[in-house]
């Protein structure tokens, strides 16, 4: 009841002005606009859509947990929170392979490392996770509880979300498999062979490039391990327990849930370690 809404405020505190500071650089003040941009703008886009529905999610657990908003915007604010997490997953994956390309494969990689291709990675990120979180915009997420004379969202988990055991199979596999696992593996890739490159380098800027390098994995890393993991290890374990144990882990869940909007406030260090420009005119502003 104290420590979400806190949580929430103070990511919307940091992440409005945080974001709209750095959309208003990237669109404005940076260019061209290569692949890196466009995927950074798309990223500072879905934090700031996840940072419009916080203040209702704020309210509902300043109200006991009652949601006074309807079934829809119930709905909306929840495929907004896994919309961000995933989105940013998967955009954070694409700017490292990016980052990869332009380093190792630098002649190769050029016909591809393109603005259209980097709009088209990004619409086709944003078609997977209306594909893959369809279950949870198609059902009702509410759900009132007469004892208490309250009505939760997603609070409750409705095994007829989806018809059969396989489905939900499908589903947390979806989840954590491909949104999660698999970016996570080759983010963690291509930095590492990002870096063992620039070491080898004997440019005289390699010493920048590296550091630049470093510090961006660093910051990528700390948000999938910190704002990322969590949730989808606690969820793949509160679902699986809940559905076929009826054991629960709401509060671990709701608490790791909380924890991955952090990431909407290490997103601008993302951007300031990924572009020059953008570091520039950081410094310039502050």
């Amino acid at each position: 009841a104290v420590v979400l809404p806190v949580v929430y405020s103070l990511v919307a505190l940091i992440s409005i002005p945080g974001n709209l500071f750095s959309l208003w650089v990237l669109c404005r003040h940076i260019g061209p606009k290569t692949p890196s941009v466009i995927f950074m703008i798309n990223l500072s886009v879905t934090d700031l859509m996840l940072a419009c529905v916080l203040p209702f999610q704020i309210y509902y657990h300043c109200n006991g947990n009652h949601w006074v908003f309807g079934e829809l915007l119930c709905n909306v604010v929840t495929v907004a929170f896994y919309a961000n997490m995933y989105s940013s997953i998967l955009t954070m994956t694409c700017i490292s392979v990016d980052r990869f390309l332009g380093v190792v494969y630098p002649l190769a990689s050029a016909r591809w490392r393109c603005r259209r291709y980097a709009v088209a990675a990004c619409a086709g990120t944003w078609l997977l996770l209306l594909a893959a979180l369809s279950p949870l915009a198609r059902t009702d997420l509410t759900y009132a509880v007469e004892v208490l004379g309250i009505v939760t969202c997603f609070d409750v988990l409705k095994s007829s979300m989806l018809p059969s055991v396989a489905m939900w199979a499908v589903f947390l596999l979806t989840l954590f498999v491909v949104l999660f696992l698999v970016p996570f593996v080759v983010t963690v890739a291509c930095y590492t062979a990002t870096i063992l490159t620039l070491l080898r380098s004997a440019d005289r800027h390699g010493e920048a490039r590296r550091s630049r390098a470093v510090c961006l994995a660093a910051v990528v890393l700390l948000a999938f391990v910190t704002c990322f993991a969590p949730n989808n290890f606690v969820l793949l374990v509160h679902v699986v327990s809940r559905l076929f144990f009826g054991r629960s882990y709401y509060h671990v869940y709701k608490l790791t849930l909380c924890l991955s909007c952090l990431n909407n406030c290490l997103d601008p260090f993302v951007y300031y370690f990924a572009s020059r420009e953008f570091q520039l005119h950081m410094r310039h502003y502050l």
